[in-house]
């Protein structure tokens, strides 16, 4: 399928968007753009999160990760549930509870205006970071599909990128995004299945034949015992837990769509059904990053290796040259839809990616919208409409600069699997997170001296980063997802030896 006509359809499919942001934008003011004004039907939400969590990260690099990894990532997913229903009885009732709008307020009120500051300051650092990744992957995808063969660099790809999220949410923000989320998850569900079913075609596969096949595949092994390396099982579960207590319940990307919901009980119902769903579509792209391989295998055109070192290798043929290259496990998705599964594949899998990056990106560019503005300048406290929405949509602005820089700085240094990477940066960066809200909830007699909390913060990540980088001298042991667990461990024990407030 030639660039044009790939370029043409993606053209349709953000005309479709742009006339869901008129739509939902007519008549918005500041609480439309914040919160929706709290009337989203739960459906919507619980049918966007979907696409807004699993992301450009699950639909690109989970399949690429089935190679050196297997289905070890299954064990951060159960991990991941029981996580949603931590978020769903503990978190969601305090925070319907406060009335809040940007969840971060809750330290305010539990340690003072320095903790609070501090931990919306590690969400705005947090998010800026996953939703680089997260665009990253799109622009790669946007680059080798189309703007390659129309020699547009990969800078103009990333910009025309953020343009567009900026366009879309500019005007009704997160009531946009609930909208348009739903829209993108099942472009996102739908461009991976048509994946599935046109490699199940041209391998003559039925669907029993292709569940079978996956099943009795090496790739499909799912629980490791081993407890020194990073794939061990609890490590896993438990760090999945923690991930997404902080990446969701304690983000306010991800809250702030719970918080649209009409109350607490639509909101509960909204995460019991997502977080069922989420565990069955993880499943789905595990079966599809299967999938890839033994399709790979059979038509000879993949092949997985262990090189002299004892890494895993992914030789991939060019379509051009018969010759097989090392590529990256994050591009044999892209790979194989673009070169190898047909015109039809190669537009559903760009819409699909798009759909996967939009729908975390558009929402995580109003939460950090929402957060600086909420929390940093105050804008509850504030009556002046007019200069509030100046300043917003300058605030908006501004945060789709720096995701273009940060995406650049990625292309420049980024070398290894893109959910790695999300998930170890996110370790360092809600830790301490993790541990501010641990000690609010469950350590009610531990009152902190306010000015000191932002020492332990910021200590707390530069300890967990030594530590992780001795360990496997000294020990043998190496940390995987669980240096999150670490970090929050540290700032709770920081807390705790602070002195009290007086």
């Amino acid at each position: 399928m030639d660039a044009t006509t790939i370029l043409l359809v993606i053209g349709a499919y953000f005309v479709l968007l742009f006339m869901i942001s008129w739509w939902t934008g007519r008549n918005a003011d500041e609480q439309t753009f914040f919160s929706a004004n709290r009337n989203s039907p739960w459906y919507l939400v619980a049918f966007g999160m979907i696409g807004a969590t699993l992301s450009g990260v699950t639909y690109i690099s989970v399949p690429g990760q089935v190679g050196p990894g297997s289905w070890s990532y299954l064990q951060f997913v159960f991990g991941n549930f029981v996580g949603f229903l931590f978020i769903s009885r503990v978190l969601l009732p305090l925070y319907y509870r406060l009335n809040l709008t940007s969840i971060y307020g809750y330290l305010e009120q539990r340690f003072g205006n320095s903790s609070y500051q501090m931990g919306a300051i590690f969400f705005l650092l947090s998010r800026v970071i996953g939703a680089s990744f997260r665009l990253y992957l799109v622009a790669i995808v946007l680059q080798l599909a189309i703007f390659d063969e129309l020699g547009i660099p990969f800078f103009a790809t990333v910009l025309i990128a953020i343009a567009l999220i900026y366009i879309y949410t500019y005007r009704g923000g997160i009531k946009t995004v609930v909208w348009t989320d739903t829209l993108q998850t099942l472009f996102l569900l739908v461009g991976a299945g048509i994946a599935v079913y046109l490699m199940a075609d041209q391998l003559n596969w039925g669907l029993g034949e292709v569940i079978s096949q996956i099943s009795d595949s090496s790739y499909s092994q799912t629980f490791f015992w081993d407890f020194l390396p990073a794939n061990y099982f609890f490590k896993q579960f438990f760090s999945g837990m923690a991930v997404t207590i902080v990446m969701v319940g304690l983000d306010q990307d991800m809250m702030q769509k719970n918080l649209t919901c009409r109350n607490l009980a639509e909101a509960q119902t909204n995460m019991y059904s997502f977080s069922g769903v989420f565990v069955l579509a993880n499943i789905f792209f595990l079966g599809l990053g299967t999938l890839l391989y033994l399709y790979g295998h059979e038509m000879e055109v993949v092949q997985a290796v262990t090189n002299a070192e004892g890494k895993f290798q992914l030789l991939i043929q060019n379509i051009d040259t018969g010759l097989f290259e090392e590529r990256k496990q994050d591009e044999l998705f892209t790979i194989l839809s673009l070169d190898y599964l047909g015109g039809a594949a190669a537009i559903f899998f760009v819409l699909g990616v798009i759909a996967a990056a939009y729908s975390s990106a558009d929402s995580a560019l109003t939460a950090l919208t929402t957060s600086f503005c909420v929390d940093i300048l105050k804008f509850e406290k504030r009556t002046d409409e007019a200069h509030k929405k100046t300043q917003r949509q300058w605030v908006h602005l501004g945060f789709s600069a720096i995701l273009f820089l940060l995406i650049m700085v990625f292309s420049w240094i980024g070398d290894d699997s893109v959910v790695t990477m999300l998930f170890t940066a996110a370790g360092y960066t809600y830790g301490p997170l993790l541990g501010l809200f641990l000690v609010g909830m469950y350590m009610p007699k531990v009152q902190p001296a306010d000015h000191l909390v932002p020492i332990v913060c910021v200590l707390a990540p530069l300890l967990t980063y030594g530590i992780q980088a001795v360990s496997p001298i000294l020990t043998g042991y190496t940390f995987g997802f669980e240096l999150l667990l670490l970090n929050g461990a540290l700032t709770v024990l920081g807390l705790v030896l602070l002195p009290r407030q007086s």
